[in-house]
């Protein structure tokens, strides 16, 4: 049996905690899955129509946050981080059950996902994962923020930059090859915003929800959160996080190499749509032993299973 087969949870994975952006409290259950299944969300709130696909083109709304929807515009919102959690984790299917149209914030990352994740434990299948691997450069641009993805031999790399004129925030830049280096950092960094657009979120009917608890926020050249930052670039970390969870609405790991400056939610599915609007950017291949060496699957996966 492979590492390179499709994986669940072995246990199901339970989490409670309050909604980002429309301060109600949350419930959710996460279930195995069998094979070919991917990840499914499904309303419990709901008796009718409630199952809602997680994918590029079934993203609604990329506003602050990452929602879905389906044909019968049945929404769940704010998925991102616990898309990052299932792809650096390597979960290619699992049930996931919610009571209402937001998943938990927990604390801001994807460390409280991961933790349970691996507490859990995953089961391996005897069935082969598919890889999409990008085949052409595609670019794209919206005044100062830029995004591209390009071909890569064997990894999912990720060049990141944010640039804020907030003096403590500033410019961050990272790399990091998804497959191959340990991600606890991207894991852990939670998401942020500055003291002086709370009021402008919550006027907007966003970040409701939000606190100190689950967000770092920076006032002028103070991060307000009592123990400060978690690592020296959790800023540029983060919205990593959000990348690595926006390409996982593929439905499949990536093979390729994205550079992106300033961009988002908005920017990434963008990418993805122009990516996937045609056949000759990419190809979907049935990954096996023989096809593919093991820096395929992440360092902390392997540790988590050893």
């Amino acid at each position: 049996m492979s590492v390179l087969n499709q994986k669940t949870i072995k246990r199901p994975i339970i989490f409670d905690g309050v909604a980002l952006h429309s301060g109600k409290m949350a419930h959710m259950e996460i279930k195995p899955a069998q094979p070919n299944t991917g990840v499914v969300f499904k309303r419990t709130d709901l008796k009718n129509n409630n199952i809602v696909i997680p994918g590029i083109f079934n993203v609604s709304s990329a506003v602050f946050c990452t929602t879905i929807s389906n044909d019968y515009g049945v929404k769940i919102s704010t998925i991102e981080h616990l898309m990052g959690a299932f792809s650096g984790m390597g979960i290619d299917n699992a049930i996931v059950e919610i009571d209402g149209d937001e998943l938990p914030i927990m604390d801001g990352s994807a460390k409280l996902y991961v933790d349970e994740i691996s507490r859990s434990g995953i089961d391996i299948s005897n069935s082969p994962i598919k890889v999409v691997k990008i085949e052409k450069k595609i670019t794209l641009k919206d005044e100062k923020k830029t995004i591209s993805i390009e071909p890569s031999k064997l990894s999912l790399d990720i060049d990141f930059e944010i640039k804020y004129k907030n003096s403590l925030i500033g410019n961050q830049r990272n790399f990091i090859k998804v497959y191959e280096d340990d991600l606890t950092d991207i894991f852990n960094s939670r998401t942020f915003c500055l003291y002086e657009d709370i009021d402008k979120l919550k006027q907007i009917n966003l970040a409701k929800g939000g606190s100190l608890e689950n967000a770092i926020v920076v006032q002028n050249e103070k991060v307000l959160n009592k123990n400060g930052l978690r690592n020296k670039l959790e800023f540029v970390n983060h919205k990593i996080l959000d990348c690595i969870g926006d390409l996982y609405l593929s439905g499949y790991k990536i093979i390729g190499k994205l550079i992106c400056s300033q961009g988002g939610h908005k920017l990434t599915n963008q990418l993805l749509r122009k990516v996937f609007e045609n056949n000759s950017n990419f190809s979907i291949i049935e990954v096996k032993e023989s096809k593919i060496p093991h820096s395929l699957i992440n360092k902390r996966y392997l540790k988590s299973i050893a």
